[in-house]
């Protein structure tokens, strides 16, 4: 185990993807065998330790650098539960050394014409072009805030590339007319309802569209999982279009876990030009969680932070990542995933807003069971200041039996309380009384300031959505 971290390199270290010096080589050499001894480097090219509490974010078994994930947790990695979340021990040190500020910083993705690099170069070419010997001294003779402030600026040109430039900014979207039904219908101050279902285990569009018949007059909008668990279904993209052309509007949720930074930018292109305006950013589920045989483990190219940044700037900016002008910008409400019940919820309070600052418009919670932490969770999203930049829709679901409640528990992100499990175990129809539970739940919850609406994942149980809409008020 490395010596100032907690956890140990999850993947190898990366090699160049081109030719390099010999002076580099050899540099980076004794790079990779320090840095990989002291700190479990991956030689990624773009050293983020200042911003991370001397903990190197490629240690996450999803190699995430604006983490953590949805199912982080004090206990360990989700993905592998021998080590340690890094980005949970990354938050818990920022927050003992005061430098929970730097963690709002939006930074950028791998930049691979520096991957397997080194950095010690790499900083002292930039510090002989842009600071030099006259500006170090006058450094050395400024007051201590004056040489923070230079310093800080000197490693932050490092980490943010031109064509990235992120900050701990909020990016509020530009003045605009809503561009869906379910953005006019938060924007006007009404209740939404938004549902999620399971996309088929096969080609048929006719599972589809039985579905959006049987819940078009109940939701104001439809998610489809973007291959939940790592296992394949019908794409989130085929039934968002199917949904469309059947009279109910479509989220369309986009898992960056099987797109590069080059598919995210075309296929929300696509789905613009198509009619499909509601975009739901996610990281999405570890391979591991799949059937067997498992994909690539190393497969993240951006997380759901850097999605939001760049469809943010597409649809504000008019501009590709490259920089490339954009002549018709994609009309998109942009929505992400809320964790009320992943790792701290002080934790979850600066990873949210990080996501507000970096262009998320709504937020779709995880299943809501335990009021009182939910309850927490809204009071830390609003010291942070977030409930008035966003709408937060949360998430409900029934629950069938005791046997279902206990595997959903085992769940990253997921917790159900022991007497709501005892009810079901005492229960003489478990089932219903898993609908009475999600009816309790709902009335309380709605009850609780900045929430905007409700978001139904029944998971294969779409049928009983109407009766709790109706039974709980929603609809008349």
């Amino acid at each position: 185990m490395p010596g100032f971290t907690p956890g140990r390199r999850w993947q190898p270290a990366y090699y160049p993807f081109h030719k390099e010096p010999l002076l580099d080589k050899l540099t980076a050499s004794v790079e990779r065998f320090l840095k990989g001894a002291f700190f479990g480097c991956r030689m990624c090219g773009n050293c983020l330790l200042q911003e991370t509490a001397f903990i190197c974010p490629m240690e996450c078994a999803k190699g995430l650098r604006n983490g953590p994930c949805g199912g982080s947790s004090a206990e360990g990695c989700y993905v592998d539960p021998t080590r340690p979340c890094i980005w949970y021990k990354i938050y818990e040190r920022s927050e003992k050394l005061g430098r929970n500020e730097y963690l709002k910083e939006v930074l950028p993705p791998l930049d691979w014409d520096k991957v397997g690099t080194d950095t010690w170069l790499d900083g002292y070419r930039h510090w002989k072009k842009d600071v030099g010997m006259s500006n170090t001294w006058k450094m050395l003779f400024s007051s201590p805030r004056e040489r923070t402030q230079m310093v800080e600026k000197f490693f932050r040109d490092i980490r943010q590339p031109e064509w990235w430039s992120g900050d701990r900014e909020y990016h509020p979207p530009v003045e605009h007319e809503p561009v869906s039904r379910l953005e006019q219908k938060l924007a006007n101050g009404e209740f939404a309802i938004t549902v999620e279902i399971s996309p088929p285990l096969s080609d048929s569009p006719a599972d589809v569209i039985k579905k959006v018949e049987m819940l078009r007059d109940y939701a104001d909008a439809a998610n489809y999982t973007d291959s939940p668990s790592a296992t394949p279904r019908m794409s989130s993209f085929a039934c968002a279009v199917i949904t469309l052309q059947n009279g109910l509007e479509p989220v369309l949720q986009i898992a960056a876990r099987d797109r590069t930074r080059m598919s995210v930018q075309a296929e929300v292109l696509g789905a613009s030009a198509l009619g499909i305006r509601n975009i739901l950013c996610l990281t999405g589920d570890h391979p591991r969680m799949g059937t067997m045989p498992h994909g690539r483990m190393d497969i993240w190219d951006i997380d759901s932070i850097q999605m939001l940044w760049i469809l943010r700037k597409m649809r504000d900016e008019g501009q590709f990542l490259d920089g490339r002008e954009i002549k018709v910008p994609p009309k998109i409400f942009l929505g992400a995933a809320g964790s009320p019940f992943a790792s701290e919820v002080r934790f979850q309070g600066i990873r949210e807003q990080k996501k507000v600052n970096a262009g998320a418009q709504f937020f779709q919670t995880n299943l809501i069971y335990d009021i009182d932490r939910f309850t927490q969770y809204m009071e830390e999203l609003d010291k942070h200041g977030i409930l008035g930049k966003v709408h937060l829709l949360a998430g409900i679901a029934p629950i069938k039996n005791a046997k279902a409640a206990r595997f959903m528990n085992q769940i990253p992100g997921i917790h159900i309380p022991r007497y709501l499990i005892e009810r079901l175990d005492n229960a003489t129809d478990p089932k219903e009384e898993g609908v009475q539970i999600a009816l309790e739940i709902i009335e309380k919850v709605r009850k609780i300031p900045g929430i905007s609406g409700l978001h139904f994942m029944s998971v294969t149980w779409e049928s009983i959505v109407p009766r709790l809409v109706v039974e709980s008020g929603l609809r008349p």
